[in-house]
């Protein structure tokens, strides 16, 4: 008997497929994260402008949000293994570029910007496509299981990929982004070893109502529509990613190994959250604790712009963390029960604009208001604006407020 729990919480891994999926998805996560701290350590090297920091998230964001009626209807016409293999080897060629641009040298930022374009290209396929696929790899019954894993896996990539890119940009950005570039290379080996798995394709001609289809869907189901636009409003206003460097160099003063331990602390918190949610997952009151869990992102984005003492910082960076897995927790489940096999492609779609996305156009809007009225400003004045947007939303989605278990039909 006391297997059980730990039988339950493992249940996931017990598919072969979705083990390599796992494994594939993390070492290439980890490889983005090394990427964005040698992107974002290089450009405010070369330009000392928090502008340019935020046109690194706008550079990603852009394809995505331009991209995303087509690449849904891909995802849902098309094999994703395939999808998603053919993207990561682009995904591959972009980073050997951005390590050719480093060995080179380069006094300009444009030829960083325009291989994170083709970056943020590859990434809008693979996210729907992924997104989608996942549930083919298990049982209903391990779908939330699997999706704990799998938000565990981005969040563990994301603690060890700017440490590691943290201590390796000491050796040069190009070592760095070499290394990202081998690991995107493993990435795509071990997706070509998934097998086959059915999904349900569609096979109407494309119409503007087949095109429209995620956002159709996800208008008609306001407790969908309610979870995604709060994270996106929430990351969009609160996310101060793209203003790390300046904290390390200028406030803080703590160097590249300190903004890879300030990439690297809201993953922390995410791991340690995700883990507890694996073992204790939410079994009442999920809408109530996605609310709270968003607020408390807000108050800790606002602790951590006040702090000039680094472990302060890192504590509130680390409690953000833990209050977006579980919002990303409550969101992922509820979207990936409520929607069909044959649409999750372009729900995923919109949903990877409004939500996994909107972490660039959050930098992007970081990086700007940061220019207008300085960093800390930026900072603050960005995470009361998310408490002020949790508070609306309580009043706005009661329905997504008294969603109690995540299996719930919505």
């Amino acid at each position: 008997m006391t297997d059980a729990p730990k039988q339950r919480s493992l249940a996931a891994f017990g598919y072969r497929d979705y083990r390599l999926y796992w494994f594939s998805r993390f070492l290439s996560t980890i490889a983005m994260q090394m990427q964005a701290v040698a992107v974002a350590w290089q450009v405010y090297a070369i330009s000392r402008d928090p502008f340019d920091l935020g046109l690194i998230g706008l550079s990603l964001f852009l394809p995505a949000i331009s991209l995303v009626l087509v690449t849904g209807q891909i995802a849902d016409r098309y094999d994703r293994k395939t999808i998603i293999q053919i993207c990561l080897a682009a995904d591959f060629l972009f980073a050997a570029g951005l390590c050719a641009l480093a060995v080179i040298g380069t006094d300009n930022t444009w030829p960083i910007f325009g291989l994170l374009i083709g970056i943020g290209v590859a990434r809008a396929f693979i996210t729907p496509a992924g997104q989608a696929m996942m549930p083919n790899l298990v049982h209903e019954k391990d779908l939330a299981n699997a999706v704990a894993w799998q938000s565990s896996a981005w969040q563990v990539a994301s603690v060890g990929g700017p440490a590691v890119g943290g201590a390796v940009l000491i050796l040069g950005a190009d070592v760095t982004y070499g290394v990202s570039a081998v690991l995107i290379a493993v990435s795509v080996v071990l997706t070509g070893m998934i097998s086959n798995r059915s999904q349900e394709r569609r096979r109407e001609p494309v119409t503007w109502t087949s095109v429209l289809g995620g956002l159709l869907y996800i208008k008609m189901k306001p407790v969908v529509l309610g979870a995604i636009s709060l994270d996106l409003f929430a990351v969009v206003l609160g996310g101060c990613v793209a203003l790390y460097p300046i904290f390390a160099i200028d406030i803080l003063k703590v160097g590249p190994q300190g903004l890879g331990l300030l990439r690297a602390a809201p993953a922390v918190g995410a791991v340690v959250c995700s883990l507890w949610l694996v073992r204790h997952p939410l079994r009442s009151h999920a809408g109530a604790t996605m609310f709270w869990s968003v607020a408390l992102f807000g108050a800790g984005t606002v602790a951590f712009g006040v702090s000039t003492w680094f472990p302060l910082s890192l504590f509130a960076l680390f409690v953000m963390g833990a209050a977006d897995m579980v919002s990303v927790y409550v969101r992922q489940t509820l979207i990936q029960l409520a929607t069909p096999d044959d649409m999750r492609g372009r729900v995923g779609a919109v949903s990877s604009v409004f939500v996994t996305t909107s972490n660039e156009f959050g930098d992007f809007r970081a990086g700007m208001m940061a220019g207008l009225i300085g960093t800390v400003p930026a900072v603050v004045v960005g995470g009361a604006a998310t408490l002020a947007v949790t508070a609306l939303w309580t009043r706005l989605f009661p329905d997504l407020r008294k969603v109690q278990k995540l299996d719930q039909r919505i």
